[in-house]
């Protein structure tokens, strides 16, 4: 299974091509489609609630395995900037470009366009990704885009089985009560393997809970590997007990106060200590200030753009997330540019 990423502007096309690819389901500010065709399972993420929520296109990206990232026929515009730093700054290595509504152009245009695409991409972990044209009235181009999502699909697959063996964990994005059932979520086994009756932890509440059932696609199932978009039912737990975000695992960090190493992208204004920021890590995010600063190791009060910096910050409230995550700086407020920096725990 892999699941897959459609982000781009309100206007990009995304939303009709995420129709085709699959089978409408779960619907909120991110809309899940599913495509099930013997063992080619694929969730499409559609991240609707973008832009004007951008909440939606983070919580799309660190959901998914692979993005395409849509990019209408008319050229480019300040969305696709965005998704570029979001996917660059985050770390994503799979994708691909897709240029929507191809029959409201030409060929030399598309041509043309593509040639834009690279350069904007050169430097950044998406410098490789191939473009795909496509029409959104004849989908002329749709079956070329299907090949690319599926060979892209066995990378996610095998780079998921090598997560099997790692500890749970699940990030879990909705959840409600069934009559009868009670709790149940929504979300992606990111690493290891969950099975029926698992005791877990819900984090960052550290509340206990257990897997009462397994759900992929209305299929019951006894287990469910790294990279299985589930559902679960859940004893010990109530819905109102969760956030888009929280993570049910063996054991994780949380905390409110982070220590972290940052790479500044080169189109924000600069950070600086005393910035109110948000700090995004997987699908939860915070309100947080920058109450210290070091570049090479000497204290600084502002980090200009394209730079390195250590950074003290604290956030409203704790956070649930593993040291290997990578974490995200945003000005929210930013009119011209949200996304600050790519940041590790140190």
């Amino acid at each position: 299974m892999a699941n897959v990423a459609i982000i781009g502007s309100e206007k990009s096309g995304r939303t009709s091509l995420a129709g085709k690819l699959g089978k409408k389901g779960t619907e909120s500010d991110i809309t899940l489609y599913n495509f099930v065709k013997g063992d080619r399972i694929y969730a499409f993420v559609d991240s609707n609630g973008y832009p004007s929520s951008f909440k939606t296109l983070i919580q799309a990206i660190n959901i998914s395995d692979i993005a395409l990232v849509c990019i209408p026929s008319s050229g480019l515009n300040a969305q696709v900037g965005e998704c570029i730093v979001a996917l660059d700054l985050l770390g994503n290595k799979r994708g691909i470009f897709v240029i929507t509504m191809s029959d409201k152009s030409n060929p030399a245009a598309i041509s043309d366009l593509s040639e834009k695409i690279k350069t904007i991409a050169k430097g950044t972990n998406l410098e490789k990704w191939e473009t795909i044209a496509i029409s959104n009235t004849t989908f002329e181009g749709l079956d070329a885009l299907k090949e690319k999502i599926f060979a892209l699909g066995e990378e996610a697959r095998t780079a998921n089985a090598a997560k099997i063996n790692l500890p749970t964990r699940v990030i879990v994005d909705s959840f409600f009560n069934v009559t009868g059932i009670g709790c149940v979520v929504l979300g992606v086994v990111t690493q290891g393997t969950i099975k029926e009756h698992d005791k877990l932890t819900l984090y960052p509440t550290e509340r206990p809970a257990e897997i009462r059932s397994i759900q992929s696609n209305d299929v019951d199932m006894k287990s469910a590997p790294a990279g299985t978009r589930v559902g679960l039912a859940l004893k010990g737990v109530q819905s109102k007990e969760f956030d888009r975000g929280y993570l049910l695992s063996q054991k994780e960090e949380v905390a409110s106060k982070f220590n972290l190493k940052c790479h500044l992208t080169k189109f924000t204004q600069g950070l600086g200590v005393g910035d109110a920021v948000h700090l995004f890590a997987g699908l939860q995010d915070m309100p947080a200030t920058i109450t210290a600063m070091t570049i090479g190791g000497k204290d600084a009060t502002q980090a200009p753009p394209g730079s390195d910096c250590n950074v003290v910050l604290t956030a409203q409230n704790a956070i649930a997330y593993g040291k290997n995550d990578r974490l995200l700086i945003v000005q929210l407020n930013n009119p011209k540019q949200r996304l600050v920096a790519g940041c590790d725990v140190v």
